[in-house]
Formats: C-alpha cells, sequence, structure tokens
C-alpha cells in the first residue's frame, strides 16, 4: 500500500513540476488539478484493492491469535481455579458453576440463573459442555 502512496505522491508531483514550467497562473493551477485528478482515479482502485488485502490478512491474524492454544473449558469438569481464569468469574461465581452442575449446555448458566446474560457473554467462547 505504502508504494502506491508513493507513485500517487510521485504523480501529483510531477503534476506539479510540469505545471509550474507552464506561463499562465489560471492554466498551471488547472493543469495541476487535472493530473492529481487522473492520478488519484488511476491509483484508487489499487489502493482499494490493498486495502482489502491487508484487511483479510488482519482478520486471519486475529482469527489465528484468538484459536492458538486456547481449548474451550469444559463447564461439566472444570476446578474452581480454572473457572476464576474465566472473564467476570470470580470465587463465588465459580462455585455456583460448580454447584449447578451437570450442563447439558453452555447457555444452561444464564437459563439456570447461575450467571447474568451480560456476564456469560463475555464467556461463552471460552467454555463448552462436553
Amino acid at each position: 500500500m505504502r508504494r502506491w502512496l508513493g507513485i500517487v505522491g510521485l504523480a501529483l508531483g510531477a503534476a506539479v513540476a510540469a505545471a509550474g514550467c507552464e506561463g499562465d497562473s489560471a492554466e498551471r493551477e488547472k493543469k495541476i488539478h487535472d493530473e492529481a485528478a487522473k492520478a488519484a482515479a488511476e491509483a484508487k482502485p489499487k489502493l482499494e484493492e490493498a486495502s482489502r488485502a491487508v484487511k483479510a490478512a488482519v482478520d486471519g491474524a486475529k482469527e489465528g491469535w484468538e484459536k492458538s492454544g486456547k481449548q474451550a473449558l469444559d463447564l461439566n469438569s472444570a476446578s474452581e481455579d480454572d473457572l476464576t481464569g474465566l472473564p467476570g468469574i470470580g470465587k463465588h461465581e465459580a462455585k455456583r458453576i460448580i454447584a449447578g452442575r451437570p450442563y447439558k449446555d453452555k447457555h444452561d448458566l444464564v437459563s439456570k440463573r447461575i450467571l447474568s446474560a451480560a456476564t456469560y457473554e463475555r464467556l461463552k467462547d471460552e467454555v463448552a459442555v462436553k
């Protein structure tokens, strides 16, 4: 993407330099305007393509980072210490989770009124029922 920005900059610089050699100020400004518009129009599709490629790479890296090394914690077998490592879960909540076993589905945490919906939303991707 930097390469394309550099190309646009060079094109704009060339337009300004070329226009600077002409005599009439209004004519020079028009030529600068036209050259800049042309350079931007030519660069836009390439910049958009590069932007999409960068976004795809970032999304892929984020997904890989989030999935790497993380296994969902089984609500039916996790220890109190394991459960307190979850976002929003203290010793009290961990004891309630253990006391509410067994679970058929991880959403049972909300339906059995073990956790609030807000707390469940924070940890739902980190837990499972096996």
